[in-house]
């Protein structure tokens, strides 16, 4: 496993500034083998990001290429290998089938393959290139100092980062845990986007047009701006790797979206509130036509069956009972916030009813809307990934758009 920078002195201050406490785990031992294999297949990876394409056999290729063409066969054949390599193929290489070479034994060191292309070991530039090779720490150092170049134009920049400080100070604006689990298709970054990588706060300034990546995913240059006066031009899929292997990486909250969530429940957290998704068994011809998708949504601090023990008696919940079709627990949320944002996220699906009161007066019901359950669930989770405000629902095709 590629080794993690360590966190400096300053990296744990901001860390602890932030509220973040980072998690030490034991590094995962790997045999000499295994991180020669590991290796050699990081400089594939590199190979890459540079040149935003899979290695390619022909004589007309460059050595080097040649070599991790043959080398990326190799691997894809074995077992050992992609078991191995699995969790780190960012760039899905591993998929892709193998090229078929009866010549190619299960495994060749460097001379080897080198011989096999037609390479004098003896010849300048191209074996010893290969033989005097840094180890991978030494590699890593050597990559973050030459992908990071000093930021000229960081004046215009650093007012932005004091302000992201201040808001996170203030509660307005949370950071967010990196969800590992949602995979690096579903993760979004966005131009303007504050997040925390590597210990630092940074900023997503540029944004470049999206082209198709050698695995067929999307992918972006991009210009990222570090709050120590730094910047870099890194692929967006390699940002979503580097935050993906560091323990502390967080989203930064928009400040307009406030402090809705703080991140993951931790052992000292203590819930908040609960969104609560209802269903009425009232008989109005309105409720009756649509009752798989009329929906009461709103957020409480209590417990839910309590919430709705006088259902029957109160015009809120349409003079009926009602049934608990889904609910969402959370930590350290602003509940008033919350609940406004749901509704004003579903108004274009809000339910226009009015009904009659125990006293004879019209009153209208304003928290119930149109929208399926499955919807409400990719809602939430939007929410918990801090990317709501780039979405909108379609009620014409229930389902939420990006804007």
């Amino acid at each position: 496993m590629a080794k993690k920078r360590k966190l400096t002195v300053e990296d744990d201050a901001l860390l602890a500034e932030l509220g973040i406490e980072v998690e030490v785990k034991k590094p995962i031992k790997h045999t000499l083998r295994e991180e020669r294999i590991i290796a050699r297949f990081e400089e594939i990876q590199k190979f890459v990001e540079d040149h935003e394409r899979i290695p390619e056999h022909g004589e007309n290729k460059d050595i080097f290429e040649r070599l991790y063409a043959v080398r990326l066969d190799q691997i894809r054949k074995q077992d050992e290998c992609r078991n191995l390599l699995k969790d780190l193929d960012y760039q899905n290489l591993l998929s892709a089938d193998a090229k078929e070479d009866s010549e190619i034994p299960e495994y060749l060191d460097d001379d080897e393959l080198l011989a096999q292309l037609g390479v004098d070991e003896n010849e300048e530039n191209s074996i010893t290139n290969l033989k005097h090779v840094k180890t991978r720490a030494e590699k890593r150092a050597a990559e973050e100092i030459a992908n990071r170049t000093h930021c000229k134009d960081f004046d215009e920049f650093k007012p932005l980062f004091k302000a992201v400080k201040k808001d996170i100070d203030n509660g307005l604006r949370s950071t967010i845990r990196f969800r590992k689990d949602a995979g690096f298709t579903k993760t979004t970054l966005k131009k303007s986007q504050f997040i925390i990588v590597g210990g630092q706060i940074a900023l997503i300034a540029e944004f470049g047009g999206i082209f198709k990546a050698p695995n067929g995913e999307d992918d972006a240059r991009l210009r990222v701006i570090y709050a120590n006066g730094t910047e870099s031009n890194i692929l967006w899929r390699s940002l979503i790797r580097a935050m993906y292997k560091d323990e502390t990486s967080r989203y930064i909250s928009d400040s307009n979206s406030g402090p809705l969530f703080s991140g993951e429940n931790s052992a000292d957290d203590q819930e908040s509130g609960t969104i609560y998704v209802l269903r009425s068994q009232s008989n109005h011809p309105t409720i009756k036509e649509s009752r798989n998708i009329v929906h009461k949504i709103g957020v409480t601090g209590g417990e839910v069956e309590k919430r709705i023990v006088n259902a029957k008696n109160d015009p809120t919940f349409l003079l009926a009972n009602v049934e608990i079709v889904a609910t969402y627990k959370l930590a350290n949320i602003n509940r008033g916030k919350l609940e406004n944002l749901i509704h004003k996220f579903f108004n274009s699906a809000r339910l226009d009813i009015e009904i009659i009161d125990r006293f004879g007066k019209p009153v209208k019901a304003r928290e119930w809307f149109l929208v399926p359950v499955f919807i409400i669930d990719e809602m939430v989770e939007k929410i918990k990934e801090g990317t709501i405000s780039e979405y909108y629902y379609d009620p014409t095709f229930a389902k939420l758009e990006k804007r």
